[in-house]
């Protein structure tokens, strides 16, 4: 299933999707607040998970396509962590766009929707998402859409002592739709 925004459409996985998004996880600045760069074939695992888990639930980390262009531009959907949290068990929002599509304003645009699909096509009562202390944009992101700051903690799969362990935990309770079409829509960010 296809949902639209006014400049996105998040939509299922396509096969030539692949190429586009093995180039945007080998990008070293759009992965700068992970662990690594994924290679060709990581890449195509994740894009392979990603099928299956929507299969699974109906949902998850959509694509992303441009309107006007029809670009692949990164995902952009809802996720069940597959490894221990200390708030276990949750469902994420998450995003990854690449680099030509940042400070238009998409993430939010298309975060909006997928809370959106999330809280009233399925009856998600909570949904969290979290980042690296460093990862200032994606937390710009995360109050955009209106998510709530709480707390701190060390991401399980970041060694101990590397930059990028300490992370931020956000979290939104189930809105409805009108009070998240009401949130600003900031394209410049």
């Amino acid at each position: 299933m296809e949902y639209h925004t006014e400049r996105l459409i998040l939509r299922p996985w396509q096969e030539c999707d692949r190429e586009p998004f093995a180039a945007l996880n080998a990008n070293p600045e759009v992965m700068r607040y992970f662990l690594n760069p994924l290679t060709r074939e990581e890449s195509d695992k994740m894009a392979g998970v990603i099928k299956q888990k929507m299969a699974l639930h109906g949902w998850g980390l959509w694509a992303v396509e441009e309107k006007s262009s029809g670009a692949f531009t990164g995902f952009v959907g809802l996720n069940i962590p597959s490894y221990e949290l200390p708030f276990s068990p949750v469902i994420e929002i998450g995003w990854r766009l690449d680099k030509p599509y940042w400070g238009k304003g998409y993430a939010p645009e298309a975060a909006r929707k997928a809370l959106a699909i999330g809280f009233e096509q399925y009856g998600i009562d909570e949904i969290v998402a979290f980042t690296a202390l460093e990862n200032i944009p994606s937390q710009r992101v995360m109050e955009k859409i209106g998510m709530m700051r709480c707390e701190e903690f060390d991401h399980p799969l970041v060694p101990q002592n590397h930059p990028l362990q300490r992370h931020i935990l956000y979290r939104i309770a189930r809105v409805s739709l009108k009070e998240l079409a009401a949130m600003p829509d900031k394209k410049t960010a």
